[in-house]
C-alpha cells in the first residue's frame, strides 16, 4: 500500500512512513525533539558532541564496524544537530532496510561513550569550532545568533564553546541522551520502498527498551536585537541584517515564506536584482527565514567588498522600507510559484521526504498533506506579504558584520534609516 502512514509504540516513539514502490533505495532515521535550545549552559555543545559519539562505538559494533556494515552495502550514514532538533539518518537499497535500522537503534539505545573515544572525538570537534571560527561565511550565522539571542539558549552556537567541550565530562553527555532521548521526543521515519507494518514491527522490536518520557524544557525566545563587529583582515565584509519574526505555528507562516523568496530567494528577487545586478554591491545575497516553535528570525546576508561596504547599508535598507508599499501581484506570483516548484520537487528524493515527514510530526504533530500546502501557499495575497513585512521590519534590527568594517556605517544610524 502507497502513501504516508503513521503509527505509536507503546514507548511513545511515533513511526510514519510514506511508500514509494517506485525507487529501490529506502531513507530511514531517527528524528529527537532535542537540540542546542534544550542544552544548560555549562554544557552547551553536549548534542553535538552526543551526535558525534553515537558513532564511536556500541556495546557490539566498533566505529569502524558502524562505518563498514553500512558502506558494504553501498549505503550511507549520518547526522546533524540543529537548534530544537537532533537527526540520524541513513540510506539503503531496500533490501538492506533492516541493517540501516538495526545500526540506528544500535547507536541510540547502546552506545558505549569509550573514555579513549571521547577524547579523540573531542579533539575533532575542537577542530571542528576551529574550522568555522577560520570560515567566515559560516561563523558570521554563529555571531548574528548570539547578537539576535542574547544570554540565553537559542543564541548559543550549535557546536558549543570551545571552552565548555574541552571540559565536558562523560557524564553529563550521557546523563543528557538518558534525559532528552524519550520514546515520546523521537520519530522513526522512512521512505521510500518499504511496508509500513514491517517498519512498525521492527521497530518496536528494535527500540522496546526506550523509555517513554524525555525532559525537553526550554526557555522561550527573548529577541534582544543588537549587534555583532569583529573587525578581522579579510578581503570582504560578511554581514547579516536581521529582525525579529514569527514561529512555526504562526499564522502568516506562509505569507513569511513567500516574502523571504521575494525579497532575497532567487536571481529575481528584489535583493539579487537591486543590490547585485543594478548597483553591484555584492557577489552573495540573500534573505532567509528562520522558523522556531515560539518565535523566528526574517535575515539578510551579503557578501560584500571593503569600499561597497558604505553603500549597501543604505541600499538594504531603502530596499526594506519602501518593500510594502511597492509590492507588485506579478513578484508574489513568482515567489509562490517559487515556493510551489521547490515543495514538489522535493518529493522526488526520499532522504527529504524521510525529513520532512519527520519534522513535521515534530512540529506541528501531524503530516501535512501536499495539497493542503499548495493550497496555503496559494492563499497568500499581496495584502498578507504586506502585512508580514510591516510586522517584520519594524522590529529593533540585529546587525553582525565581520571583515574590513571601517566603512560600514554605525549601528544607530542603520536603525534610524530602517524607523525614516
Amino acid at each position: 500500500m502507497s502513501g504516508v502512514r503513521a503509527s505509536t509504540l507503546p514507548n511513545g516513539m511515533r513511526v510514519v512512513t510514506d511508500t514509494v514502490d517506485t525507487v529501490e533505495t529506502v531513507s530511514v532515521g531517527v528524528w529527537i525533539g532535542a537540540g542546542t535550545r534544550h542544552e544548560p549552559r555549562e554544557i552547551n555543545g553536549v548534542a553535538h558532541l552526543l551526535e558525534h559519539m553515537a558513532f564511536k562505538g556500541t556495546e557490539r559494533r566498533s566505529a569502524v564496524d558502524i562505518a563498514r556494515e553500512v558502506e558494504d552495502v553501498g549505503g550511507q550514514i549520518n547526522a546533524y544537530t540543529s537548534r530544537e532538533h537532533t537527526a540520524y539518518y541513513a540510506k539503503v537499497l531496500h533490501d538492506d532496510a533492516p541493517l540501516a535500522l538495526d545500526i540506528l537503534a544500535d547507536i541510540l539505545l547502546h552506545s558505549s561513550f569509550d573514555p579513549e573515544e571521547l577524547t579523540r572525538e573531542r579533539a575533532v570537534v575542537l577542530q571542528e569550532i576551529g574550522q568555522a571560527e577560520d570560515t567566515p561565511d559560516d561563523i558570521i550565522f554563529d555571531h548574528f545568533q548570539m547578537a539576535a539571542f542574547p544570554d540565553q539558549p537559542l543564541g548559543r552556537p550549535v557546536l558549543g564553546l570551545p571552552e565548555v567541550v574541552e571540559a565536558m565530562p562523560r557524564a553529563s553527555i550521557m546523563t543528557h541522551m538518558k534525559q532528552t532521548y524519550g520514546g515520546e521526543a523521537m520519530v522513526l521515519s522512512a521512505a521510500g520502498r518499504i511496508e509500513h507494518e514491517r517498519v512498525v514491527d521492527m521497530a518496536g522490536s528494535l527500540f522496546e527498551e526506550l523509555q517513554d518520557q524525555s525532559n525537553r524544557e526550554f526557555a522561550p525566545g527573548a529577541y534582544a536585537g543588537g549587534e555583532y563587529r569583529e573587525d578581522r583582515e579579510l578581503e570582504q565584509v560578511h554581514y547579516i541584517l536581521g529582525f525579529p519574526a514569527i514561529g512555526y505555528h504562526d499564522d502568516a507562516f506562509y505569507a513569511a515564506s513567500v516574502l523571504s523568496s521575494l525579497f532575497g530567494g532567487g536571481m529575481s528577487s528584489r535583493l539579487f536584482q537591486e543590490i547585485r545586478e543594478n548597483r553591484g554591491l555584492a557577489y552573495s545575497i540573500y534573505s532567509y527565514m528562520s522558523f522556531y516553535a515560539d518565535c523566528g528570525l526574517f535575515s539578510i546576508y551579503a557578501g560584500t567588498g571593503r569600499d561597497e561596504a558604505a553603500e549597501l547599508t543604505p541600499a538594504l535598507c531603502s530596499e526594506i522600507c519602501r518593500l510594502s508599499s511597492t509590492l507588485e501581484e506579478s513578484e508574489v506570483a513568482r515567489a509562490r510559484n517559487q515556493l510551489k516548484a521547490a515543495t514538489l520537487m522535493a518529493l522526488e528524493s526520499t532522504s527529504v521526504r524521510c525529513e520532512q515527514m519527520a519534522q513535521q510530526t515534530l512540529i506541528f504533530d501531524r503530516q501535512i498533506p501536499v495539497d493542503e500546502q499548495i493550497a496555503r501557499i496559494d492563499a497568500v495575497d499581496i495584502d498578507a506579504v504586506a502585512a508580514i513585512a510591516d510586522k517584520i521590519f519594524s522590529g529593533r534590527p540585529t546587525i553582525a558584520a565581520l571583515g574590513p568594517l571601517d566603512r560600514l556605517a554605525n549601528y544607530d544610524s542603520i536603525a534610524s534609516a530602517l524607523a525614516s
